[in-house]
């Protein structure tokens, strides 16, 4: 949203009013916050006080290295629900003060602290580094104010504004060189300057600017984030009005954010996920093979048994099985009756496929949208589960299904009723859900059951609830660490409530590198699970980018084979090739493979958990901050802290990887490669450009073996690999419960420590 036409004028779409002056700086009792008195028009004499508006600035100390800042127009706006659920594992202490010096009235917490210039007639604010190290960012001149649109020509006009928005807006200083990342899970270019983004909810695909999950919090390779404190749009041009600004603009009379200075992005992040809630864990055997029926393609008992047992015939452990939407019947999505015509005896399938140790665990599609051929439309209607327009009419519309209400989650009862809809389908032995949908979520004439909920705010906010109900119905059966979504649409705040994927991707290149910078720029976001649809979900992926898939898919936190109208099992996408490193063969090897990492990937899970952090995929810049090119890598990810990745893009197997400085370790190989630049190789399909830091202790487990990726692996053997290690480099040993059991270490004579805490066969190797 702009509100100038170039630097010098006003675009004549708007009534731009800035904050022109500090006037007065007001600090509270408990000497933790500041409130600044701003006129829109310098103040040089009583008569200037008179006929403009103000704006109130209000700084406060929230916890170490965290201040906030909110601008008011008018105070008397109400302040409607809902908000975000802040400090959900408790508030820290702030060691917080307000001090008036020669520059100006300081306000700080812990680390960070803010300065309003005390010059006269000027607007000024800087956030900077508690010992004067850095300064991050400031609201400098006319950076701060309201606007009206369409513009007034009158003052008398804002007696009756219906006919009228009104907006409130910050603009923060972009330093030269400066990058802006995060924003939730957004597929375009990972460096955010000189793009507008809207942060709301949309069903756009992965290659649009559209995003199913939009996050109110940014990144900036200085060292500090902000999260805007609203579920509400918001409107960012970054870089993209004034090219050394970034302006966050909301629709209303007042706009709050949190600046949040690490020094280091990993910090940025922990603090950002004391403010929004941690990441929440996942169970072991959720790391392994998920294998869906695919979206529209025909599918019933037969089918199902076939693709597992040929999976199993193949060596390719299922871990889940997923069932996606026509487990229900055509026009009733979704009201958890299973079609008879293709699922007689669902329960007794289920049971059977356990049983017979083809999957080890079963998930089901869901929405929480009813169509309404059902008849439970008309129960959840009549009960009032349904959301309504202003006029008491139930919502609803034809897009998606037919007639379809939505559930209103404000509502107690119709998440009681909800709830047990999901009970019913565990009893019959479903392990997970996944959560689709859920953001096209209408703004306009409705009425929630919560009175105090804002229709504009309860859009982005659905995905939370939504989400937070079935992952808590099925914590309450199955126990606090063992749930899992797989969820499509998320909110500041819905990492707590793992896991996501990344939506409808097409089966191109393009679309898995989309699929990359998504990853990437969710986990900024302290999402610490995450995942794509292998192979691609629109169209028929050829083979060798089905291949590629793979390999990329197996890297991440979690694996799923999922497609639109065709299935993704192997030997249907090469047509049963026995070439050499066909499909099937393939497959084998980078399922076989990710359960060898599995000791490594699940203590770095629990490491990235505790602190707010992605596991994978996760930003080269976290890990090598100080390195500018890191800050443009979108094509690459670190696994955790000590493994580097690339998936390959081009059909000739040729890849590349940039090598942020230090030494580095070709994993297949072993070669030594220093780095600070890039590397050009060509792999196939049984690699991908895959490297190993140096300081490393990297433990590998069995690639095959009973019990699923919830092996015991510190007790059936493995390999332990050492990377250019020195005295004190280490890795933590975790069960799969995540209980760490030990640790181990490299001592003075080069040789490590604690290996006792291993049982079976384990072999050590130095690879360099």
């Amino acid at each position: 949203m702009k509100f100038r036409d170039g630097m010098w004028l006003t675009n004549d779409a708007f009534t731009v009013q800035y904050a022109e002056e500090v006037y007065t700086v007001t600090p509270r009792e408990d000497n933790k916050a500041v409130t600044l008195l701003c006129p829109t028009r310098k103040i040089f004499s009583r008569g200037d006080t008179l006929n403009l508006a103000t704006v109130s600035v209000e700084l406060e100390a929230q916890f170490d290295g965290v201040i906030s800042c909110e601008v008011t127009h008018f105070s008397g706006a109400r302040r409607l629900g809902p908000d975000f659920d802040l400090f959900p594992h408790g508030k820290p202490n702030v060691d917080a003060q307000v001090k008036k010096g020669e520059k100006g009235t300081t306000i700080t917490s812990g680390g960070l602290s803010a300065t309003v210039s005390g010059d006269a007639h000027t607007f000024d604010v800087k956030f900077h580094a508690t010992d004067g190290s850095k300064t991050l960012t400031s609201l400098a001149s006319r950076s701060v104010g309201l606007a009206y649109t369409p513009a007034l020509a009158t003052p008398k006009q804002v007696e009756d504004i219906s006919d009228r928005k009104h907006f409130m807006f910050t603009q923060t200083d972009l330093a030269v060189g400066e990058t802006i990342h995060g924003l939730g899970e957004r597929f375009g270019a990972w460096n955010k300057i000189g793009q507008n983004i809207e942060v709301w909810n949309e069903d756009g695909g992965t290659s649009s600017e559209q995003a199913y999950k939009n996050v109110s919090f940014w990144l900036s390779s200085r060292g500090y984030g902000v999260f805007i404190d609203t579920p509400d749009k918001i409107d960012l041009e970054i870089g993209s009005e004034r090219c050394s600004r970034l302006q966050t603009t909301v629709e209303g009379q007042r706009l709050k954010w949190y600046i949040i200075y690490g020094p280091t992005p990993k910090e940025v992040l922990t603090k950002y996920s004391i403010l929004t809630g941690k990441p929440g864990k996942v169970p072991a055997w959720s790391y392994g093979l998920w294998l869906s029926t695919s979206f529209t393609t025909n599918y019933d008992e037969k089918t199902v048994r076939h693709f597992v047992e040929t999976m199993n015939t193949n060596r390719i452990p299922v871990e889940v099985f997923h069932f996606d939407c026509f487990w229900l019947r055509a026009f009733h999505w979704t009201d958890f009756v299973w079609d008879p015509e293709f699922f007689p005896d669902p329960q007794g399938q289920i049971k059977r496929m356990k049983d017979a140790k083809l999957v080890n665990k079963i998930s089901v599609w869901t929405n929480p949208y009813i169509g309404q051929a059902s008849p439970i439309f008309k129960y959840a209607a009549d009960k009032g589960y349904l959301l309504k327009k202003t006029n008491g009419d139930v919502w609803q519309w034809d897009l998606w299904q037919t007639g379809m209400g939505i559930v209103d989650f404000t509502n107690p009862e119709a998440c009681t009723w909800f709830a047990a809809c999901m009970e019913k389908l565990f009893d019959i032995g479903v392990d997970a859900i996944k959560t689709d949908f859920g953001e096209r979520i209408p703004t306009k004439g409705v009425q929630w059951y919560d009175k105090n909920a804002d229709s504009s705010r309860m859009h982005n906010w659905y995905a939370f609830i939504y989400n937070k109900l079935i992952y808590e119905t099925l914590q309450k059966r199955y126990g606090e660490n063992e749930a899992v979504l797989f969820a499509r649409t998320a909110c500041a705040g819905t990492q707590r409530f793992p896991l996501q994927w990344g939506g409808d991707c097409e089966s191109t290149p393009a679309a898995l590198a989309e699929s990359v910078r998504g990853g990437l720029s969710l986990g900024l976001a302290s999402f610490a699970s995450w995942t794509s649809d292998i192979g691609g979900f629109e169209g028929k992926p050829p083979p060798w980018i089905y291949k590629r898939w793979v390999a990329f898919g197996f890297l991440c936190t979690h694996s799923r084979l999922h497609g639109s109208s065709s299935y993704r099992v192997p030997w249907l996408v090469d047509d049963s090739s026995t070439e050499p490193e066909n499909c099937t063969e393939v497959l084998r090897h980078w399922v076989q493979f990710k359960r060898q990492l599995m000791p490594y990937l699940f203590a770095q899970a629990e490491e990235s958990i505790a602190n707010g952090w992605p596991t994978s995929v996760r930003a080269v810049a976290l890990e090598f901050p100080d390195d500018p090119t890191s800050w443009y890598c979108d094509r690459e990810f670190m696994i955790g802290s000590q493994i580097l990745a690339a998936p390959v893009f081009e059909e000739d197997g040729a890849g590349e990887i940039y090598l942020p400085p230090g030494r580095w370790f070709n994993f297949w190989t072993g070669k030594e490669v220093h780095g600070s630049r890039w590397v050009r190789e060509k792999y196939g399909f049984l690699q991908t450009p895959l490297f190993v830091r140096e300081g490393t202790v990297l433990v590998l487990g069995q690639a095959e073996g009973e019990g699923g990726f919830a092996y015991d692996w510190l007790k059936k053997g493995g390999t332990v690999k050492t990377y250019g290690v020195k005295e004190g480099d280490k890795a933590v040993l975790v069960d799969t419960t995540g209980e760490q059991k030990g640790v181990l270490e490299v001592g003075s004579d080069g040789k490590i420590k604690g290996l006792d805490v291993l049982e079976g066969d384990w072999k050590v190797e130095n690879v360099a």
